[in-house]
């Protein structure tokens, strides 16, 4: 445990030398792949949304596929297409760039439903089909999407079907101070990956085995209950968590407590993932800029205990 907590540690070490002074959004994406989820990057552009999908790439050595999200893109130019070869007198499948282990799907919401629907059984059955075939993707598959929610022209919505398959969504934000100036004194050359050794397949495959082992107490279950029980019952939301949801905030924080060191999660792990887990899952009644989501559950929850 203690050898993989440093080879993690080393991993956002890296990435943070690229993306200065985000660390621990960059834990946040790490924790999302160790529990074998996806992510949604939600935020303007400028900010590293691309940065951090090619940094995380290249030091957990995996295949970088990325497709640029247009109004015109068709489901066929993600997962493939089926032509004639005229050699072999015979139809042969043409892979798409989602035959990758990293996809990067940038400015998702620019494509129409029916080509972002095309990511859902590969997101949550790591498959494809097509002409009455399935393709296996590679494991591990991971999804970085991104999204400008600033942006009201050439846009779509996102269907709660696409959105309910990323296990959670960030904001990168501006940089502070500190970390810009560093950004401004590297200028061009500042996406260098420090010097880290990317790991090998068996060594993923391991990290991904230990998140999946992490303990999950008796009483962390009871506190997911209990913030489902509430998103469902108060009247502050539209509607609830799904078991989906809940599901999704077990594994997220399992991947979190790994990064922390720890093969079972305590109470401050699920507090830490869940406003990424919620943030696109709950819609309030009415807009509040003073709590966000999570704050309301959790102060519900605490004025019952």
């Amino acid at each position: 445990m203690q050898e993989s907590h440093k080879r993690i540690h080393s991993i956002i070490d890296a990435v943070e030398n690229v993306l200065i002074g985000k660390r621990d959004k960059i834990e946040l994406a790490m924790a999302a792949f160790l529990s074998g989820g996806h992510l949604l990057i939600e935020d303007m552009p400028g900010v590293g949304k691309t940065t951090l999908a090619k940094a995380l790439a290249n030091v957990l050595g995996l295949d970088f596929g990325r497709i640029q999200f247009t109004s015109d893109l068709l489901p066929a130019d993600i997962i493939g297409v089926n032509y004639f070869d005229v050699k072999s007198s015979d139809f042969r499948f043409k892979k798409g760039p989602i035959f990758s282990s990293l996809l990067l799907a940038d400015e998702i919401n620019r494509a129409t439903p029916k080509t972002q629907s095309a990511l859902l059984e590969a997101m949550a059955e790591q498959q494809v089909s097509v002409d009455n075939h399935t393709y296996t993707l590679e494991r591990p598959f991971f999804v970085i999407a991104t999204k400008n929610p600033y942006e009201e022209s050439g846009v779509f919505s996102m269907p709660s079907s696409q959105l309910d398959r990323f296990i959670c969504t960030i904001s990168l934000g501006y940089a502070d101070r500190a970390s810009e100036r560093e950004i401004l004194r590297r200028g061009d050359h500042y996406q260098n990956e420090e010097d880290v050794q990317p790991l090998q397949k068996d060594e993923i495959e391991k990290l991904l085995h230990l998140a999946q082992e992490v303990h999950v107490s008796e009483e962390i279950l009871d506190l997911i209950q209990n913030i489902v029980e509430v998103s469902r019952n108060s009247t502050l939301f539209v509607y609830g968590l799904s078991t989906r949801g809940a599901l999704a905030l077990i594994q997220l924080a399992k991947g979190y407590a790994l990064i922390e060191g720890r093969d079972f999660v305590i109470p401050d792990d699920v507090t830490a993932v869940l406003e990424p887990v919620i943030i696109h899952r709950l819609e309030l009644q009415e807009r509040d800029h003073t709590q966000s989501a999570a704050q309301k559950i959790l102060s519900l929850i605490c004025q019952d205990c």
